[in-house]
């Protein structure tokens, strides 16, 4: 272990009774020992906080917050290790993340943050379907799609410190997709690990599920993308086709296969006008 990175998990929570259990039993599950947890909470008044009071160990505080991306920053801020990463209180690691994470930090020491794939799950945990990707690529990233989930991106405390967190004022659903491109744009080392790390939750009390949530993500997207230079209108649209393409051919060459299927067509049957969930940023009122 001595050569192996400690590993910070943050976890954004507010009202998570039904979910944060599992995500917390599933890092207590892991096979590699060096990590923290640290949870965030929002101040819950549904009895997430007497969930946390049943982990000894665990690293928490409850109180009133700006969100989830101000809650990842006081996290990322407390955080003493050397690699951190966001899980949501809703989703989980799958067995042996870390310990193939903190391995892939030991042998690529120049990587800045990495990133790994993710297995979209229902309420009741069953798969919808595996997401795995080939590069980080800001380009794609930028006039394609963000087809990276910010809980399997792991980034070097370092690294934080230097480009800052998340800019949850002015941001409520896409803050972590401007940090992606954050990395990128300021020239750091971002590797992909190609494992499957999370279980990405998409259920009726949870805002991934939610198309308000989408929509708002989508407007929040387009001024992004817009601060890192993508023209928009027509040229955007073809850039958008031309990148869309690029990420498909680097996974027939990284990974041999690609995307018949979209993936946002064999998440749609999961998607719900309003779903169920607490905000203290009104994201529930959107």
């Amino acid at each position: 272990m001595a050569d192996l990175p400690r590993i910070s998990i943050v976890t954004p929570s507010f009202n998570s009774v039904a979910t944060i259990a599992a995500t917390i039993q599933s890092v207590l599950g892991q096979d590699y020992g060096n990590w923290e947890q640290i949870v965030v909470d929002g101040g819950s008044t549904d009895g997430t906080v007497a969930v946390l009071e049943r982990y000894p160990g665990l690293v928490w505080v409850s109180e009133k917050d700006e969100g989830h991306y101000h809650a990842m920053n006081k996290g990322i801020a407390r955080a003493t290790g050397d690699v951190v990463v966001i899980l949501n209180a809703d989703d989980c690691f799958r067995p042996g993340a870390l310990r193939k994470v903190a391995e892939a930090f030991r042998k690529n020491p120049g990587w800045d943050a990495l990133f790994g794939d993710v297995v979209f799950v229902d309420g009741a945990g069953q798969e919808i379907y595996r997401r795995q990707e080939a590069v980080y690529d800001y380009k794609v990233l930028l006039y394609g799609v963000d087809y990276i989930c910010h809980q399997t991106l792991f980034v070097r405390k370092a690294a934080y410190d230097r480009l800052g967190g998340y800019r949850h004022k002015e941001f409520l659903n896409s803050a972590d997709y401007e940090f992606k491109l954050r990395l990128g744009r300021e020239g750091c080392r971002v590797g992909h690990l190609p494992e499957l790390l999370v279980d990405y939750r998409y259920h009726a009390q949870g805002q991934s599920a939610d198309l308000r949530i989408i929509r708002n993500m989508i407007q929040e997207a387009i001024l992004i993308r817009r601060e890192h230079g993508n023209p928009g209108g027509w040229r955007g649209s073809c850039l958008r086709i031309v990148f869309k393409a690029r990420r498909q051919l680097q996974k027939l060459r990284y990974r041999r296969k690609c995307d018949i299927i979209p993936g946002t067509w064999r998440l749609k049957s999961h998607l719900r006008d309003k779903t169920q969930f607490s905000s203290n940023a009104g994201l529930d009122k959107l």
